[in-house]
């Protein structure tokens, strides 16, 4: 290589040398130093930011902590009370309608055996005066009547409908009441009349005008009766009514 050469190759270095130096421009010494301060700054913040979010969250947690140990202790006595307060509710509720099941029961048992013993109570108190009729029927022939051969067959056929409707009564639990000679009982039988009656008790039922009948245990209707009254007190009684001002 000449010495021509060489030095234009030399050359040729130092422009390209030049131009990389234009190129990469040169920092400014106060700068270089606020950057650099800049780096170091930004990790000491995130640092003191987590340590006081650290704080916050342990400080919270302590809180929450507080709360529920005073939540806890309330609960000691307040739930207890509670809870036994509810539970003495329900179960007086409880009895309250096991009482209430129990009286519907008995009330719906006692409301069936009622309607089967007085659920013909209306049409048997109305087939009494049917019953009545052929009684008055039969008292009211003669004597003569009954031994006449051409009539003995209608009064046994009247007879017998009458027995056999007393007899349909009792099957159905309706009973005759005929308390001849016995003592008046006020729900039984209704007096009609009183009679001076010295042979006969006070009180005695000497004549029964219309016989009475009971379904079950109830009253269908009440007999009518005439009731004797003592001698002594027939005598009393006219004491009372003296006109005192004649």
């Amino acid at each position: 290589m000449s010495h021509d050469d060489k030095k234009l190759e030399t050359d040729d270095t130092t422009e390209d040398g030049a131009a990389s130096a234009d190129a990469t421009p040169l920092a400014e010494p106060g700068e270089t130093q606020t950057a650099a301060a800049e780096d170091e700054d930004i990790p000491e913040a995130d640092v003191e930011a987590d340590v006081e979010a650290g704080a916050d969250e342990a400080a919270d947690e302590a809180a929450d902590e507080a709360a529920d140990e005073a939540a806890d202790e309330g609960e000691v006595i307040d739930p207890v009370s509670r809870l036994q307060a509810e539970l003495d509710d329900t179960k007086d509720r409880l009895l309250r309608a096991m009482a209430e099941t129990e009286n519907l029961r008995r009330r719906a048992l006692r409301e069936r055996e009622d309607a089967g013993k007085y659920a013909i109570s209306g049409f048997a108190r109305d087939l009494l005066s049917g019953v009545d009729n052929l009684r008055r029927a039969l008292d009211s022939l003669p004597d003569e009547l009954r031994d006449d051969e051409s009539l003995a067959a209608l009064i046994s056929g009247v007879e017998m409908t009458e027995r056999e409707l007393i007899s349909v009564f009792e099957r159905h639990g309706v009973r005759r009441i005929e308390p001849m000679g016995e003592k008046f009982d006020h729900n039984l039988h209704q007096a009609m009349f009183h009679v001076d009656a010295s042979d006969q008790p006070d009180g005695t039922i000497i004549e029964v005008v219309q016989v009475g009948y009971v379904i079950a245990d109830r009253l269908l209707r009440p007999a009518m009766v005439g009731v004797a009254k003592a001698a002594a007190r027939a005598e009393d009684d006219a004491a009372v009514h003296i006109d005192t001002k004649a």
